[in-house]
């Protein structure tokens, strides 16, 4: 077992980063590196977030991570299985994914249960993304094991389900695998907003690429300090933040993301206290901060270390953008700090930067060009209601980006089209999906599924192809429906979601907005109804032809809080959206019958010999009759 080293109240000593190692070409190699040139240095600072902050050194996660590659290699994992990993914040995670790589095999991060009322369709989802990936043993944490082996039945390749603290036990692996640059090093399984998550399969190479433009990105400095709250899960936390740190030997505060969503005051003093320099968060994270943490939470707190703040994994807002610098810059925190950026999990994790060392650049785009012929035409100072767009900058060092249009013809400037690019951090294709990669390509291009346009060579993000709205001629981004309607007192921020259903008498979309409430008594509901059409009204010039009030928590929602537009349209369409979970123990019930079921199959099949299975596979159906 791996001995922590004793707590660290102070921030690491400026100047404590380290160069990168030349010439390593995987992650392992990386860590071997660091291990062998540093051992003792700390690496990861972990449990700051309850007062008893420990540090981690090189060694001691290379040790680690040799326990759990040997626990692994006397369960039968071979090079190239898929382990997943189900498992929090916290040391053993560090360890596990990388046992899984030294191991040779292919780590899949999947992200542990929070919700019991939610245990269904996580089981659901989860089961989904494991049978895709294959997975051979499946590494979780004491709390979860049950679950995981009622997960168990409906993955067909899941030969172990084993705590990580039960590998560590085995002896240190004697010859740890090096790898190959062209190995995958990781399966990236995306959020699933817009659809079935899919398996993004990375190589070592594409990770290390990735991080190595991030750190041209931000001028990566040997004093940095990463502080990270992010889910190790998400591509944010796992590459932008973690693999960032090891490579440019930076130390790494990791925070739980339920200790932020609890307080998230426990961010920004985090900052304080280690001095971080380098921090990344999604938009909402930024408006929590501004409009949630009281000023008493926040008495003595000093943001001045904080030189790069990377706002992406959403859609930036401008309104919060200037509701947090403006909040913050009383306790140091600089409005040049603000980077918004851009990337996606089939670029890693990065693909676009906004310039160091600017505020964040605003467009305003007049409406009526924009929504019905895609023109972002500057709008003059005059313009009462403007759309605005931030900039997420240029492409990353040694990668591209282009819009083109339907037909995949590059367009101009200032014309809004569809998002593709090309890089070394370009992933390899999904994995076992040969048909979603290859509608994800075109020529050496992958699509991104974003809508877009270029100014002044800097790019800025207007919406999602499939969250479209199209209703009267006019193409409306729900994130602007949205954002006015939480504002509505009564709404829950956050939990508002806008899309289009089909109108087949009209001949256009019917733009219907979701808002999740607290209100049950039936007249204030309907004023907050009636209020929130009068304001997206009055502020998009476009009125919602339903406006549906739900309970909390029943918006469906990603694993990283974006809202799944395309399931609350399915729910919405069946009459089920709003309709409240049934208790845990119903849940896990039905999980339970469900597994007998399939167990029974199972076991069917393998007793049926082959020639009386045929008795069981229905016929083809009759061929229409002939139209002659």
């Amino acid at each position: 077992m791996v001995t922590e080293t004793a707590p660290h109240r102070r921030a690491p000593k400026e100047g404590s980063g380290a160069a990168p190692p030349e010439g390593v070409g995987t992650l392992n190699e990386l860590l071997l590196r660091r291990a062998q040139a540093t051992p003792d240095a700390p690496h990861l600072y972990l449990g700051v977030e309850d007062g008893q902050p420990a540090a981690l050194t090189y060694g001691q996660l290379l040790e680690g991570a040799q326990s759990v590659a040997a626990g692994l290699l006397a369960r039968g994992i071979r090079p190239r299985d898929t382990v997943a990993l189900m498992l929090p914040t916290d040391r053993n995670f560090f360890f596990a994914f990388f046992g899984v790589l030294l191991a040779g095999s292919i780590p899949v991060p999947i992200y542990p249960p929070v919700r019991a009322d939610q245990i269904e369709e996580y089981a659901r989802r989860q089961s989904a993304i494991l049978a895709n990936a294959g997975v051979k043993a499946m590494v979780t944490f004491r709390e979860a094991e049950r679950l995981a082996h009622l997960l168990k039945p409906r993955i067909p390749s899941l030969a172990a389900v084993v705590t990580a603290d039960q590998l560590a036990r085995e002896k240190l692996l004697p010859t740890p695998c090096a790898g190959e640059p062209g190995d995958i090093g990781l399966i990236q399984y995306t959020s699933g907003s817009t659809g079935d998550p899919r398996g993004v399969a990375l190589t070592h190479g594409n990770v290390l690429a990735n991080v190595r433009a991030i750190g041209q990105g931000v001028q990566v400095r040997s004093s940095d300090v990463t502080v990270c709250w992010l889910p190790l899960y998400h591509d944010m936390g796992l590459i932008g933040c973690w693999f960032f740190s090891l490579y440019f030997g930076l130390p790494i505060v990791a925070m739980s993301p339920l200790a932020f969503l609890r307080r998230p005051e426990r961010w920004l003093w985090a900052i304080h206290r280690y001095r971080g320099s380098l921090s990344p968060a999604p938009n909402f994270a930024y408006e929590l901060c501004a409009r949630k943490v009281s000023d008493q939470a926040l008495e003595g707190l000093d943001l001045s270390s904080w030189r790069v703040a990377l706002n992406g994994a959403e859609p930036v807002s401008p309104d919060t953008l200037a509701r947090f610098m403006e909040r913050f810059a009383r306790y140091g925190f600089r409005a040049e700090a603000m980077m918004p950026v851009y990337g996606l999990a089939e670029s890693s994790v990065a693909l676009s930067f906004a310039p160091l060392g600017r505020p964040p650049r605003i467009d305003r785009v007049a409406r009526e060009p924009f929504q019905r012929y895609g023109r972002a035409e500057p709008a003059p100072a005059s313009n009462p209601d403007p759309l605005q767009f931030v900039s997420v900058g240029r492409a990353l060092p040694e990668h591209e980006v282009r819009l083109v249009d339907d037909a995949d013809r590059p367009v101009g400037e200032r014309v809004e089209g569809h998002l593709q690019f090309r890089g070394p951090s370009a992933m390899q294709g999904y994995y076992r999906n040969p048909e979603a990669t290859a509608a994800a390509q075109y020529d050496a291009w992958f699509r991104t599924g974003d809508l877009a346009y270029l100014a002044d060579g800097e790019l800025f993000i207007t919406g999602r192809t499939k969250d479209l709205i199209i209703k009267a001629g006019r193409n409306i981004c729900p994130q602007e429906i949205e954002e006015i309607a939480a504002d509505v007192p009564g709404v829950r921020r956050g939990c508002v979601a806008a899309f289009g259903v089909a109108e087949p008498r009209t001949g256009t979309e019917g733009l219907v907005l979701v808002a999740e409430t607290r209100e049950t008594d039936a007249t204030v509901r309907a004023r907050l109804a009636s209020e929130i059409s009068k304001r997206v009204g009055a502020a998009a010039r476009i009125s919602p032809d339903v406006v549906k009030l739900v309970p909390p928590q029943t918006l469906p929602k990603t694993p990283s809080g974006k809202l799944r537009r395309g399931e609350c349209r399915k729910l919405y369409l069946s009459g089920t959206l709003g309709q409240l979970r049934p208790p845990a123990w119903l849940q896990v019930t039905r999980l339970v019958t469900g597994n007998a079921l399939v167990s029974v199959k199972q076991a069917v099949e393998r007793l049926t010999p082959a020639p009386l299975k045929q008795l069981f596979v229905p016929a083809p159906p009759e061929p229409p009759e002939s139209q002659d």
